[in-house]
């Protein structure tokens, strides 16, 4: 991505909160054994504003005077030369800043800003945090709490961040469908080689070697490479056990190129399907090429979760797994996630929270049906991008079939 392109969405953010103050913190390093850290992964909305894919920075962008400064953060000596980092020069050429800035002349500037502004802008608490099984990121919770030591008044603006995102820039287009070409070839060439795979972590390693081989990043998620029942676990990536013939094997991979992540999912047959294996992956691939035809700009987003769910109550009832359609319980053990979501810098980006479908939206199509009972998991899942007239299935490339 160009500066501009980072300037550009800086200006936009600085317009839709009327020229506030808006102030984000980049991740910080998490640990991952003992004096280890894992390896870094940027907060989205930070490198959105700034390209900038290190930790410990934080960006203001002043609404009043049109100018965005980077802060950098201390690295001691030590640091410096077992780890690096990022040089100021190269920072200001990547984000197109005005400045980049010590922490001690950030402090100096935050109370001038303070004088001019009552309000702040910040990232706010995750509303989703108190579901999650991890500890999430404390940079942003620090940066908070910092900023009302100093202002009024601070506010969430991951809304109006979320809304930005939403509707995608030609540029992040193109970069979607590198990282969407990349896993589609990588995905032809694994299953063409299927049989002389022996191993979940043998599939896994041809994606992560193509991958990496072509100089992107690698996976933009824990790649899934669950054979058999493993299926019917939705986040299963342990990826360890052997294929098991005449099973399915369920991938749900995707790269992230250029800072853009795809999120494919196939369901293969090891050797020869059953019967009932092939019926439950007919089913689902039916019910995928109807909900793709759905999606179109204007169309309510109520309505399409109304219309998905009659068509995969349908696929269930035809394959004797539900009797009634009243019968939400049971619904929702064979088909317990949702149908779509975002796809963008993160690989659940949010869409605003819309009521209707824009041109510019990118989002997943990902009907599946699980019986752990018969040991049977089958997803089907796709990028699709909302045209003016329509739709675009990015990774229409790969075939759907078994």
């Amino acid at each position: 991505m160009q500066p501009s392109f980072f300037r550009d969405n800086r200006d936009h953010l600085r317009h839709v909160t009327k020229g506030g103050l808006i102030i984000v913190s980049a991740y910080t390093a998490m640990q991952r054994g003992n004096d280890a850290s894992f390896s870094f992964e940027q907060e989205a909305n930070f490198w959105y504003l700034t390209g900038i894919n290190a930790p410990d920075w934080w960006v203001i962008i002043d609404g009043k005077s049109k100018k965005s400064w980077l802060v950098a953060p201390e690295v001691d000596d030590v640091h410096q030369v077992f780890d690096g980092s990022l040089s100021t020069s190269d920072a200001q050429k990547i984000s197109g800043v005005d400045a980049v800035i010590s922490q001690d002349e950030a402090d100096t500037l935050l109370r001038d800003l303070a004088k001019q502004h009552s309000l702040v802008y910040a990232i706010g608490d995750d509303a989703r945090a108190e579901h999650y099984d991890f500890s999430v990121n404390p940079a942003q919770k620090d940066m908070w709490l910092r900023l009302t030591r100093t202002f009024a008044d601070v506010q969430d603006c991951r809304k109006q961040l979320a809304k930005l995102r939403a509707i995608k820039q030609p540029e992040e287009v193109r970069a979607i469908k590198k990282a969407i070409k990349l896993t589609v070839d990588t995905f032809k060439n694994v299953k063409q080689s299927l049989l002389l795979l022996q191993t979940e972590y043998e599939v896994e390693a041809e994606f992560t070697y193509a991958f990496r081989k072509s100089g992107a990043v690698g996976h933009a998620y824990d790649p899934i490479v669950a054979s058999g029942k493993n299926a019917c676990t939705l986040h299963y990536n342990q990826n360890q056990q052997k294929l098991q013939k005449n099973s399915l094997l369920l991938l749900d991979i995707g790269a992230r190129v250029d800072g853009y992540a795809a999120d494919i999912t196939r369901t293969f047959a090891v050797g020869t399907p059953t019967p009932r294996q092939t019926a439950v992956h007919a089913a689902v691939e039916k019910a995928h090429k109807q909900i793709i035809k759905l999606l179109r700009p204007g169309l309510s987003v109520l309505e399409y979760h109304k219309t998905v769910d009659d068509i995969m109550q349908d696929a269930l009832i035809d394959l004797g797994l539900l009797t009634s359609k009243d019968d939400t319980k049971t619904y929702r053990t064979y088909f317990p996630h949702a149908i779509s979501h975002g796809l963008g810098i993160d690989v659940h980006d949010s869409l605003g929270g819309p009521t209707e479908f824009a041109s510019g939206m990118v989002l997943t199509v990902e009907p599946g049906i699980y019986i752990p009972e018969e040991g049977i998991g089958v997803r089907i899942e796709d990028d699709i991008l909302i045209t003016d007239t329509g739709h675009t299935n990015l990774s229409a490339a790969l075939p759907t079939s078994l």
